[in-house]
């Protein structure tokens, strides 16, 4: 279910106009701890990467065998969707789950590995902000248990408008279409994206 907060609302004159504190609604609730990017930028993880940008968030770790792989391969699949979109107007984060392994060069290696372009981000840090990420984002169990067991992790990908506060959660491995449909979703002009219209009109 998206939020309602910052939807736009219209004048009397027919003029667009935001619910009062929109402009820092993300600022105020997400998490902004300090982050080092796969090429080695040290950036505020919402004011560089977030604030007022249409993005798709998942978790993920290079070591991990089970559920990363095929959720990497199916992302990169709307990656490829987004054609020029990607890094534009659409913004990919990818944040490990164990960041006292994944440095920025072991992320690095993992894109080679997959062949991931531009236009999707894969993220590290100090372990206590990575979980204070994780937590934020909603990407836990509610069984401890569960939630301690990294092979478990949730597996979803976190989309959002954070511009007009609008958010939803898919499966990572939901089929591509399906995920481009939610990015639209959160997308007040409903732009096309060029991979999907393609298949489309097929």
């Amino acid at each position: 279910m998206f939020s309602t907060a910052g939807l736009a609302a219209w004048t009397a004159e027919g003029k667009p106009k935001r619910y009062a504190g929109t402009p820092l609604a993300g600022r105020r609730r997400l998490p902004n701890p300090i982050v080092l990017t796969h090429d080695g930028r040290r950036l505020r993880f919402y004011d560089d990467l977030v604030r007022g940008r249409i993005v798709l968030l998942n978790m993920t770790y290079t070591q991990c065998s089970n559920i990363c792989p095929p959720m990497t391969a199916n992302l990169l699949n709307v990656q490829r969707m987004l054609g020029p979109r990607a890094g534009r107007d659409v913004f990919m984060i990818s944040i490990t789950l164990l960041p006292e392994h994944d440095t920025p060069q072991a992320l690095a290696e993992y894109m080679q590995r997959y062949r991931i372009g531009p236009g999707w981000t894969f993220v590290t840090g100090r372990p206590a902000d990575i979980e204070q990420l994780r937590r934020g984002f909603g990407f836990f169990d509610l069984d401890p248990v569960v939630d301690a067991d990294r092979s478990q992790h949730t597996g979803m990908v976190r989309i959002g408008n954070d511009a007009l506060d609008r958010w939803c959660m898919n499966p990572a491995l939901a089929e591509p279409e399906q995920i481009c449909e939610s990015i639209r979703a959160v997308d007040p002009h409903k732009r096309p994206i060029p991979g999907y219209q393609r298949r489309l009109e097929l």
